[in-house]
């Protein structure tokens, strides 16, 4: 069940391809945060006019918790069918102007986003009114360098993309590969503890009260990634695959060692930690995927669960 919100705050919960979207409604215009995967941009734009009775001059603003390509995707489209601003957080706005796939890890996930250009930049420290309440964007960086979260103080609401969730965080890579991460996360972390939050919006998953529970969840993920880089690889691993077969539904087995040799994420990080041939890659993320529950293995295809 989710938590009582204000009456013109909307959460709208999708999966772990699209993250989840935020309404806040008033009469001053709509603000949308985050849009999905542009994949699930039809349906975002469906939940939008039937579920919530968004006309074409209805949204007003468009924001972003932070710009990948599960959070942004939906962007291009938003501003097609409503001609809202876009605002981005300051520390992103090197990527989109000009549009920077590598920047957006778009090309080392061989992920996609349609191209947009922003109107407005959020700094950290920023407070803004969006559905009629006052909202902090806080600095975020670790899963990215340039993440923010927003914070209500009188709901004691966070915002939180995808510095915390539930059970962990987005992704953080090895400090061989880009050593700001897990000290970033860290910090971040010791942010969001300081805040006394009551309720967490994340970026997938359900809403949730229980935020100490969840920083403790945090805390303990991050300090195994501290104290191993390989771990960290293997997460990365599955975590990538996984989101790729969320995109596709299914993948045939045949096809997933090229896959592994293909994406540049998925072959950095099995050069440099596990040094497995490709077949021998694919068949232990099939193993763990299908272990996970996950995945699900069907003569020569794996599903998505």
């Amino acid at each position: 069940m989710l938590p009582d919100f204000p009456p013109q705050l909307h959460v709208f919960v999708r999966d772990w391809l699209s993250a989840n979207n935020i309404l806040l409604r008033s009469a001053a215009g709509h603000v949308l945060i985050d849009t999905g995967y542009h994949l699930h941009q039809d349906l975002m734009l469906q939940l939008l006019s039937s579920r919530v009775g968004i006309g074409t001059d209805g949204l007003a603003q468009l924001v972003n918790t932070h710009c990948h390509s599960d959070h942004m995707g939906g962007n291009a489209a938003v501003k097609g069918a409503y001609g809202c601003s876009i605002s981005v957080p300051a520390g992103e706005a090197q990527f989109i102007d000009p549009w920077n796939p590598d920047g957006l890890w778009l090309t080392f996930t061989e992920q996609y986003a349609p191209p947009f250009m922003y109107d407005a930049l959020i700094h950290h420290g920023d407070v803004n009114v969006w559905g009629d309440l006052e909202w902090e964007a806080l600095s975020a960086p670790g899963h990215d360098m340039g993440a923010l979260v927003y914070w209500n103080a009188r709901h004691r609401i966070l915002i939180s993309g995808d510095a915390l969730w539930q059970h962990g965080f987005g992704v953080v890579f090895p400090p061989e590969i880009d050593p700001r991460c897990l000290p970033s996360a860290r910090e971040t972390l010791d942010r969001i503890a300081a805040l006394d939050a009551a309720i967490v919006i994340p970026g997938h998953g359900e809403p949730f009260t229980d935020v100490r529970g969840a920083l403790q969840r945090a805390y303990s993920r991050l300090a195994a990634f501290e104290a191993d880089s390989t771990r960290i690889a293997r997460h990365i691993l599955k975590v990538m695959t996984t989101f790729m077969l969320l995109a596709h539904r299914k993948l045939a087995l045949s096809e997933l060692p090229h896959y592994c040799e293909r994406v540049p994420v998925l072959a950095d990080l099995n050069r440099r930690y596990l040094q497995l041939e490709p077949g021998a890659l694919a068949e232990w993320l099939v193993a763990e995927l299908v272990r996970a529950k996950v995945a699900t293995q069907d003569g020569h295809w794996m599903h998505a669960a």
